[in-house]
C-alpha cells in the first residue's frame, strides 16, 4: 500500500479528516507519509488547503503537496476554466503521485468531492488516476441517510474500472448515532462489497493535534495501521 487514493462519496464527508487519520497512524509507525492534494478548490493562495489541513493534524513530518489551486469552490474542471487557470489531468496526478513513491513510505492522494468529480474538460476523474497507478481507493462515506446509494454507485464504477475498493470509513460518526447511521454500519459494507475499516469520531478535525494523533489509532482498522474493531464496533452501535 505504497500508494493509497482516497475518495469521498461526496463533498463534507470527512474526507480530508480520514485522510489525516490515515497520515498519522503511519507516521506514528514510523513510515515516511506525503499527502497529495491535486486540485484544490476554493482557496486563496495564502489560505490553508486540504494537505495543509492534514499536515496540522498529523505532523509537521507528513510532507504536504498541490498541483493546482483555484479560488472558487467549485468542481475543479468547472474552477480551473472560470479562473483561466490550467487544469490537472490525471496523467500528471499519476506521474507526481509516482514520483512521492520514491521517497516515501506512504502517499495519499486525496481528490475533490466524489470519484467521479471532473479535473479537466476531457473528463478525466481522480478514478482514471487510480486506474493509471493500479492503487487502492479508501472510499470515506457519511454515517446518515443516503449514504447506501452514494457508496454502491461508487463501489459500482470502482469495479466496472477494475480498481481496487479496500474498503470504507465513516467520515463522521455523529455523538448520537440515529437510527439511519445505526443500521449503516451493518449495510455499508454489503453495499460497498468491501470492508468497513473505521469511523472517525464527530468533530475530530477540532481537537488539538495531540489529541487528534493520540485517538487517531483508534478510529481506524488495522488494515489501516489501527486497532479499531468493526465487529466489537457493530455489536455496540447497531440495532
Amino acid at each position: 500500500m505504497a500508494i493509497l487514493v482516497v475518495t469521498g462519496t461526496g463533498t463534507e464527508v470527512g474526507k480530508t479528516v480520514g485522510t489525516a487519520a490515515v497520515a498519522a497512524v503511519a507516521a506514528a509507525a514510523g513510515r515516511s507519509v506525503a499527502v497529495l492534494k491535486p486540485a484544490q478548490t476554493g482557496v486563496r493562495p495564502d489560505e490553508r488547503g486540504d494537505a495543509d489541513e492534514v499536515v496540522r493534524l498529523a505532523g509537521d513530518s507528513v510532507a504536504a503537496h498541490e498541483l493546482a489551486r483555484y479560488p472558487e469552490p467549485l468542481a475543479p474542471a468547472t474552477a480551473a476554466r472560470r479562473s483561466g487557470l490550467a487544469p490537472v489531468h490525471p496523467e500528471e496526478v499519476a506521474e507526481a503521485a509516482a514520483k512521492l513513491e520514491t521517497d516515501h513510505d506512504l502517499v495519499l492522494v486525496e481528490g475533490a468531492g466524489g470519484l467521479l468529480v471532473r479535473f479537466d474538460e476531457a473528463g478525466g476523474t481522480l478514478a482514471d488516476t487510480a486506474r493509471l497507478l493500479g492503487a487502492p481507493v479508501l472510499l470515506v462515506a457519511s454515517a446518515g441517510l443516503g449514504t447506501l446509494n452514494t457508496t454502491e454507485l461508487t463501489a459500482r464504477e470502482l469495479a466496472t474500472r477494475e480498481v481496487r475498493l479496500m474498503g470504507v470509513v465513516i467520515g463522521s460518526w455523529p455523538k448520537a448515532p440515529d437510527l439511519a447511521s445505526r443500521c449503516n454500519v451493518a449495510d455499508l459494507p454489503v453495499v460497498a462489497g468491501a470492508p468497513l475499516l473505521g469511523a472517525v469520531p464527530e468533530g475530530a478535525g477540532a481537537l488539538y493535534p495531540a489529541e487528534f494523533r493520540a485517538g487517531a489509532g483508534g478510529w481506524l482498522a488495522p488494515a489501516l495501521g489501527g486497532t479499531w474493531d468493526a465487529a466489537a464496533f457493530a455489536a455496540r452501535e447497531t440495532v
